[in-house]
């Protein structure tokens, strides 16, 4: 089945689907590798990964292109990903979409903020107007190729102009053409039962940790209405902090002897990333 037919069954059915957020393709792989159906992959973890730099919209779309190739490749399930707010208007959107499309992911999601935007979970957002991001929609959903190609319509008005105006720019984005809606950076349980009650479509929850929003358990989430959760940076943390503590250890003790039993062994890592399978293909071609 096309990764892309799986991802909308996923998000259709029942049971909310979980995808954690990978930053690069090493990520991804060990992502798909504990069982998680599929996985996505922002512009803040990409700016972190490929930059050493916050979520500014610092990268260009072939910079997140060529990035979504590397990790749509690497792995069998599905990845999601962020278009940003497009990369420009409704002409730019057409070929954001053509080329995330193009570079095997399985959906992707454009936003309603400002160029240049800021992670969502950040002060000082600013919101287009409302008309102006639906007809971004449309241009996105007659861009793509495959019917089965996910288009999310990511909102960042509630910080800006209050629910109300959140659930309204929701609900037109729905009638625009978005499959799933992201009501970025809700601050209580009763606005997310708003969302999800309130929103024509299925609904998307971030979990960002020390975020704005309240970090609810997978199942708490599904009870509200939820049809998707993400976890975008808590691997990239997770990383941030191993490699601080790690780099702390060698510059204290001139050794990382202390660490070893915080680390994959040399011959699990390369077991973990198919040495062996490839060296036999490899021998293959030569027999």
């Amino acid at each position: 089945m096309k990764k892309t037919t799986l991802l909308k069954n996923y998000i259709l059915e029942s049971e909310i689907l979980v995808m954690p957020g990978a930053h690069d393709a090493l990520s991804a792989r060990i992502i798909e590798h504990a069982g998680f159906k599929a996985v996505t992959l922002g512009g803040y973890s990409a700016s972190a990964s490929l930059l050493g730099k916050p979520d500014l919209s610092l990268l260009t779309l072939t910079e997140m292109v060529d990035c979504y190739r590397r990790v749509a490749d690497a792995v069998d399930i599905p990845l999601f990903a962020d278009g940003d707010t497009g990369h420009g208007g409704v002409l730019n959107v057409r070929r954001t979409v053509r080329e995330i499309e193009k570079a095997g992911v399985a959906g992707m999601f454009i936003e309603d903020q400002v160029f240049p935007k800021r992670c969502g979970h950040m002060e000082g957002k600013q919101v287009i107007d409302a008309q102006e991001m639906a007809a971004k929609i449309k241009a996105a959903v007659d861009a793509r190729q495959d019917q089965d190609f996910m288009i999310m319509a990511r909102t960042d008005a509630l910080a800006v102009n209050g629910i109300d105006d959140a659930i309204r720019r929701a609900n037109l984005y729905q009638e625009a053409g978005a499959d799933l809606i992201f009501v970025e950076a809700p601050t209580s349980l009763e606005q997310m039962r708003r969302i999800t009650g309130e929103v024509a479509a299925p609904c998307l929850a971030n979990n960002i940790e020390q975020g704005k929003t309240p970090m609810l358990p997978i199942d708490q989430l599904q009870e509200i209405g939820y049809s998707v959760v993400v976890f975008p940076v808590a691997a990239s943390y997770a990383v941030a902090k191993a490699v601080m503590d790690l780099m702390t250890e060698l510059k204290k003790n001139g050794t990382t002897n202390g660490f070893l039993e915080r680390m994959v062994t040399f011959e699990d890592f390369n077991n973990f990333l198919g040495l062996n399978e490839l060296r036999s293909l490899e021998k293959s071609f030569a027999d």
